[in-house]
């Protein structure tokens, strides 16, 4: 089956989609970083403005229930982006543990949009403000930050600005291109039909910048810690095309077992007729046979490349 990838135009120019699909928390208070550091997977306190973080919060399982990023805009003041359908769990839970804290958090999403920004086009229009390294945050003016996602060859951003402010003077960028240049940078947000599903690992969350070993404790460190230091990880995530009409949350079966689901797709992107996912599976499925979407006689997967290597954690 022949590869197929966003338009050529479209890789050569980019452009710009507001995220509506998006919503953005904030912490604030002297000790908003601090709280968040014995939280997320992610060191927050030394944290500096011009470093983003990409962050997950899981259950004391070490479940996945969210992933976001966290974007720290003053020494009292962090943005958390994140998926807008988990946010009022998120933020209802987090706020549980606050306690005594010197930090408030709140739902800025009325407040501030979320834009999407892809390509060589984008690259020009940011100029100077274009962060060169992969979650670097640049600010863009008094009250606008942009920071870089990872990409497989065409540079993407997420630029944080006020609701009200003007739209990027970009083309429009489509929302199946977006999803696309998304699902192959390798990158698999939590969404409602993934809460819980995933240990940060499945997802590859430490190949990309995502877990911090270094750190204190946080809601299911011990779990995750013991993963990676045992290599107990069994399941990963890996990049898929298929004529099938894959959807978020499916299982995956392999060919030689039509019993027990070898895997579960994490993202996807559709165009022509076709699916591009990202799909945690049992590393024992990958060595013979075949996958496929919903039984083990559904369409058939095929492997694509990632952008990083998948192996054993270190």
């Amino acid at each position: 089956m022949s590869e197929i990838s966003p338009t050529q135009e479209f890789q050569t120019t980019g452009g710009a989609l507001r995220l509506a699909d998006w919503g953005v928390m904030r912490a604030q208070g002297e000790e908003a970083a601090k709280f968040l550091h014995g939280q997320l997977t992610q060191d927050t306190v030394l944290q500096t403005p011009e470093q983003g973080r990409l962050a997950g919060y899981c259950s004391p399982k070490g479940r996945l229930l969210a992933l976001m990023l966290a974007i720290k805009t003053g020494p009292e003041q962090l943005l958390l982006p994140l998926p807008a359908e988990l946010l009022p769990a998120t933020l209802k839970r987090l706020s549980m543990f606050v306690l005594r804290a010197k930090c408030k958090l709140s739902d800025a999403s009325g407040e501030l949009a979320v834009w999407g920004l892809a390509g060589t086009a984008a690259q020009t229009w940011l100029g100077a403000e274009a962060p060169a390294a992969v979650w670097g945050v640049s600010r863009r003016g008094e009250a606008a930050w942009v920071l870089r996602l990872p990409d497989a060859g065409t540079p993407r951003y997420v630029l944080i600005q006020a609701a009200e402010a003007e739209a990027p003077a970009l083309p429009a960028l489509a929302a199946q291109d977006w999803a696309w240049l998304e699902v192959q940078s390798g990158l698999a947000w939590v969404r409602q039909p993934t809460v819980e599903q995933f240990v940060p690992q499945m997802l590859n969350l430490e190949l990309l910048g995502g877990v911090n070993f270094q750190k204190g404790c946080y809601p299911g460190q011990e779990v995750v810690a013991r993963s990676q230091y045992r290599g107990t990880v069994k399941r990963r995530t890996f990049l898929f095309e298929t004529e099938g009409e894959a959807s978020l949350g499916q299982e995956l079966f392999h060919s030689g077992d039509a019993e027990q689901p070898a895997g579960l797709v994490a993202a996807v992107a559709r165009r022509e007729g076709r699916s591009l996912l990202l799909a945690e599976v049992k590393l024992a499925a990958l060595d013979a046979g075949s996958l496929h979407l919903g039984s083990a006689s559904g369409a058939a997967l095929h492997a694509r490349p990632l952008p990083y290597a998948v192996g054993e954690p270190q």
